[in-house]
């Protein structure tokens, strides 16, 4: 499992599952010719995209950053169009650190699209879920939860009711912005969802950015360069905009849940990457 120390911050990315999606919706109106020499594609056309939660130790609490695509809650048909190749095995990995899913305390839920959320619940009976993450509070924006439980004709297939309805005691919302704890913020962007957060943590001189679905992987780095998967992209340029600024300005890294090559990414002042964790590639 790699790691990464930021400050006060103790990173490390468990094993979340991993899809396949079509390149052409993950990058939008960008050419394959253009993004193509980015991050690889096989002969589907498709790419390799991670699922992995991350697990941030801070001041002795254990808070976990998304929840991965969960363990047999998905069809034959949904593992086909998905291209999932492999299914979660979080608690396998909170093993290998000598914990358990009860010794997370908090949970960070950028968003509740199922790629993200169906990590917080799992199947007991036949229709029957029951919560993961029992002893941790969920943290996601107010707008998110709430499309989460009504969504619009566009999200409908992506917010399943197995994902909320066993948390529901769980989850605290926030509207524009909240400290988690001292130097961690989630902010409200909006973009890829219509209640999209980010996080960011900065303690001293040392900080890091996780944009999230706003910029997926390292080859999003491109403020132009939007998913068709995002329901408001011209937020999500706008936003990324901002938040890019802001973190070569402080020479921020930036974390991943998705990408499938880089863990993390440090860039300068002019945006050209001066550090990196890359990810230990294994083959499924």
């Amino acid at each position: 499992m790699e790691k990464l120390k930021v400050g006060r911050a103790s990173l490390t990315w468990l094993n979340g599952g991993v899809t396949h999606l079509d390149g052409g919706a993950m990058f939008g109106v960008v050419p394959k010719a253009l993004w193509s020499k980015f991050y690889p594609h096989n002969e589907k056309n498709q790419i390799e995209l991670r699922t992995d939660p991350i697990l941030l130790q801070l001041d002795g609490k254990n808070y976990l950053i998304e929840s991965g695509i969960g363990k047999d809650k998905f069809t034959d048909k949904q593992i086909r169009n998905f291209g999932v190749a492999e299914q979660s095995s979080v608690e396998e990995s909170l093993r290998e650190l000598n914990l358990t899913v009860e010794d997370i305390d908090v949970v960070l839920m950028t968003h509740l699209h199922f790629d993200h959320a169906c990590g917080l619940t799992k199947k007991i009976g036949e229709d029957e879920f029951k919560t993961v993450f029992r002893n941790a509070t969920i943290y996601t924006s107010a707008i998110e939860w709430n499309e989460m439980r009504n969504p619009n004709i566009r999200s409908v297939n992506t917010y399943w009711e197995s994902n909320w309805q066993p948390i529901e005691d769980q989850v605290e919302t926030f509207a524009d912005e909240i400290e988690i704890a001292k130097g961690l913020r989630m902010i409200y962007t909006g973009g890829h969802s219509d209640g999209h957060a980010i996080l960011v943590f900065e303690d001293g001189e040392d900080s890091f950015i996780h944009m999230a679905d706003l910029m997926a992987t390292h080859a999003h780095q491109n403020k132009l360069w939007a998913m068709a998967y995002d329901d408001y992209p011209v937020t999500s340029v706008h936003e990324k905009e901002s938040w890019m600024e802001y973190g070569y300005s402080k020479e921020a890294w930036y974390t991943f849940y998705h990408d499938a090559y880089y863990r993390a990414v440090k860039f300068d002042h002019t945006g050209k990457k001066i550090d990196e964790v890359k990810r230990v590639r294994y083959e499924y």
